[in-house]
């Protein structure tokens, strides 16, 4: 069993992950996320590093993929499983650009969390907005 917290990193290391290449840009946006967003208050954000360095031990083994899922969904109560798509989707527009492999890691997120199409083409689209440099 994770923390909420711990399942909300958990969501946005499998997206950068997913395509073998943790991006400084992924890094940063993860970063930012833990330090100033609301869901966050509370958590120590020192503890980030460990955390991440757990998730990518369980995705190195046997199903980890799929015990990494099930560990989210049981952690996260419902209301927070729209943002951990919405975190998901920041860190995969993060570096701007998004590859096939992070789409697929985001659909299989969002089936995971019963996230409907509509409300994850809404946070997509406001991740795409939030991500376009002037």
């Amino acid at each position: 069993m994770i923390t909420h917290h711990a399942a909300l990193i958990y969501t946005m290391v499998l997206v950068s992950a997913s395509d073998r290449e943790m991006t400084d840009a992924e890094l940063k946006v993860m970063g930012t996320n833990v330090k100033t967003l609301p869901v966050f208050r509370g958590f120590d954000s020192a503890d980030l590093t460990r955390i991440s360095e757990d998730c990518a031990a369980l995705l190195d083994q046997d199903e980890g993929l799929a015990r990494a899922l099930d560990l989210i969904r049981v952690a996260l109560p419902v209301k927070l499983r729209e943002t951990a798509y919405a975190l998901a989707c920041d860190v995969a527009v993060a570096d701007g650009h998004v590859e096939q492999e992070e789409l697929r890691m985001l659909e299989m997120v969002r089936h995971r969390l019963d996230v409907d199409r509509l409300t994850a083409a809404a946070i997509e689209r406001g991740a795409k907005a939030r991500s376009v440099a002037a």
